[in-house]
């Protein structure tokens, strides 16, 4: 790079770009510019404004409690229970009521269970054995029972046995259940509180109906109509979120009950209203041995003689998991500014899309392109350029006509634009001579017409 271009460099860095309006007449860029205008007012306006209400402080930090109540008896006659009544005590695990919570719908009742020797249960493979070496005392059985005594037992002439364990004897059998025990548990009610407050806002509010009237909630039931009344019944529960009854009974599964609070806090507290959805969180599609919601819990006794014993329950049921989320939304000054401020960004980038169709993509371009970019000197060069065009100007020979042709013999008739008539002399000068006065005066003009344009 020469000496020359580094010099050009160096000045260019104290160049100063300042805009400049053309008014384009193009209808085609005009309709685009104004199209692109309106598409952004009505994003702010509607999707913005309306439907996101981004003029609002948002609180996503809900604080929620849950209260959990289970209403219903059932009553049962089984050859391995005998007749039996069943109430909250007996179905609902836990009993104090929290966000989740398990309704007993199916049982496998091992009872009468003591401390003991005994053999363990066939199909667990770490209680397999052929021989006693295979049963190493003091081990527990993986996915077993109990813990192993070193003795191999055998039934018959099998060469096959099981372990001897210490454990609850019997063992629990392995089976599988084949019809619902609590066929009833589908007329339970469930009565669901829920109290949530916005911290930010200081805003509370419960999904019960502030009432006086005490027979409310035992007379009251959940409808798209009646959203302050939260008692549930737990068939219609278990409908609403797509399964049916006495299949998700028969082997348990996990109902979803979501409450989704979504408040304005421009409008009403009246207007903040709970949403209830209802969706099955187990995959019932899927068909393997571990599906289903079951698990184990005993309940423990004392004989005459003080010796403890137990009945093992394999419970079999519905758990149900409240969900609980929400936002609240209230007017305020500075999201309201910095969205406004977002849209005016957009509006500018419309213009420079504009822009770049116009000085780029018409056909046109390089015309809107040469008026949109000019190149401003400053007043020592304007006034050298001046001075060029005067000394051109005065050199230029204006009343002697060149050899060989004729002097017009009436210099003193003029034409109507005010030059003398057949004058040779002026039309072979006279473009060279306009030329560099129009630039001259052009260039000196051009600081009046730019500080024109500031102010």
């Amino acid at each position: 790079m020469g000496q020359a271009a580094w010099k050009g460099f160096a000045l260019s860095l104290f160049d100063y770009k300042t805009a400049k309006f053309v008014v384009a007449k193009s209808k085609k860029v005009g309709l685009l510019y104004r199209v692109l205008q309106l598409s952004i007012l009505l994003y702010l306006l509607i999707w913005v404004f309306l439907i996101k209400k981004s003029y609002q402080d948002i609180d996503t930090s809900l604080q929620s409690a849950v209260v959990t109540k289970v209403k219903g008896v059932a009553y049962t006659n089984t050859t391995m229970l005998g007749e039996r009544l069943w109430d909250v005590a007996d179905f609902v695990i836990p009993s104090q009521g929290e966000n989740v919570f398990f309704v007993v719908t199916n049982l496998i009742v091992t009872p009468n269970q003591r401390q003991g020797i005994c053999a363990e249960r066939e199909g667990i493979p770490d209680g397999e054995c052929f021989e006693d070496s295979d049963c190493h005392a003091g081990e527990s059985v993986v996915a077993g029972h109990g813990l192993k005594t070193g003795r191999c037992l055998r039934v018959g002439n099998s060469t096959q046995g099981t372990c001897e364990i210490f454990a609850w004897c019997p063992v629990e059998t392995m089976s599988s259940p084949t019809d619902p025990l609590l066929k009833d548990a589908e007329g339970f009610t469930i009565f669901i509180k829920n109290f949530i407050r916005f911290p930010k806002f200081n805003f509370s509010k419960a999904n019960v109906l502030e009432t006086s009237n005490k027979n409310f909630l035992k007379t009251c039931h959940f409808s798209s109509k009646n959203l302050y009344c939260p008692i549930f019944r737990l068939g219609s529960v278990v409908r609403w979120a797509g399964a049916d009854f006495q299949d998700i009974a028969l082997k348990g599964g996990v109902i979803g009950i979501h409450i989704e609070w979504d408040c304005d806090l421009d409008k009403a507290p009246s207007k903040c209203n709970p949403h209830y959805y209802f969706n099955r969180l187990d995959n019932k599609h899927t068909k393997s041995i571990s599906s289903g919601y079951n698990f184990r819990f005993a309940r423990y006794y004392r004989d005459a003689n003080g010796v403890e014993f137990r009945d093992l329950m394999k419970a079999y049921g519905i758990r149900f998991d409240v969900i609980v989320n929400g936002k609240a939304g209230k007017f305020s000054i500075i999201p309201t500014v910095i969205n406004i401020g977002s849209g005016l960004a957009l509006m500018g980038a419309g213009a420079f899309f504009c822009d770049l169709v116009l000085i780029y993509l018409i056909r046109k371009s390089e015309f809107y392109r040469d008026k949109k970019f000019e190149k401003v000197r400053g007043q020592e060069e304007e006034a050298n350029v001046e001075l060029e065009a005067n000394e051109i100007e005065q050199e230029l020979p204006e009343d002697k006509p060149p050899e060989g042709v004729q002097q017009n013999e009436h210099p003193q008739e003029l034409a109507p634009s005010g030059r003398k008539q057949n004058s040779n002399c002026q039309e072979l000068f006279e473009p060279v001579r306009a030329g560099l006065q129009e630039k001259a005066i052009l260039n000196v003009k051009q600081p009046q017409n730019l500080q024109t344009v500031q102010t």
